[in-house]
């Protein structure tokens, strides 16, 4: 990190700013964000449905998806990134062709970044006792009700700390959307693939600046969701 922060700031604070607000840094940037917080946000759901079935249900294969739920960590993410562009670029079996699309990226950053969520909320679910949901039962509560108002405080902390997890890994993703984004700039680049393309131009210290850009955001959000998990676990005491 000393070594980053170093190059990028080699030529001067004005070398590091005019580096990181260059238009297509600042295009990259962007579309890496959105891809980030939709992924995020969809895995979130996804994630706490995934949980909720692995630890409340039981049925034939289970094992399997619990197991299938890791794939990611220990697949490389450009195989990842081969796959998904197999089935979903031009010669689609599919007939599905998202390449060069945010909703491409989209897809490659909920795959890579699923298990963070899932991994964060199962240990909770499986602490959790059924005491407080029965009660609310016999008093007539409904399932939906009992959920809002009971089973999802309770696991928000842990939820917020998923997601914040897989917001800050999905910013710096680069194997499993490498292919699939088409790295078209000013319309598919992520700021990964811009970060690749300045180093192979020999463009090391504006490479080095952006990458200090990405790292302060990530470092930002696990701080923000972080204070907000710590803020929920305090209100639930």
């Amino acid at each position: 990190m000393a070594a980053l922060v170093t190059n990028a700031f080699g030529h001067g604070l004005g070398s590091f700013w005019d580096a990181v607000v260059a238009p297509e840094s600042l295009a990259a940037l962007r579309l890496t964000l959105l891809c980030a917080a939709v992924g995020a946000a969809v895995n979130a759901v996804a994630g706490l449905a995934t949980a909720w079935v692995l630890v409340r249900d039981r049925f034939i294969g289970q094992g399997i998806l619990n197991a299938l739920i890791d794939l990611p960590f220990a697949l490389p993410t450009v195989v990842a990134g081969v796959t998904l562009y197999t089935l979903y670029g031009p010669l689609s079996p599919l007939h599905v062709n998202i390449t060069g699309t945010w909703i491409g990226i989209t897809i490659a950053i909920m795959f890579v970044t699923l298990p963070f969520t899932v991994r964060s909320v199962q240990p909770v679910l499986e602490s959790m006792t059924f005491n407080a949901e029965a009660a609310a039962a016999t008093l007539g509560a409904s399932a939906p009700r009992i959920f809002r108002t009971i089973t999802l405080p309770t696991l928000a902390p842990a939820l917020l700390t998923g997601t914040g997890l897989a917001f800050a890994r999905a910013i710096g993703e680069y194997g499993s959307v490498v292919f699939i984004s088409n790295n078209l700039p000013y319309r598919s680049e992520v700021a990964s693939s811009y970060i690749f393309s300045l180093t192979t131009s020999g463009q090391t210290s504006a490479a080095a600046s952006v990458s200090v850009a990405l790292l302060v955001i990530a470092f930002a959000l696990l701080l923000l969701f972080g204070a907000l998990s710590r803020r929920l676990s305090r209100g639930q005491r």
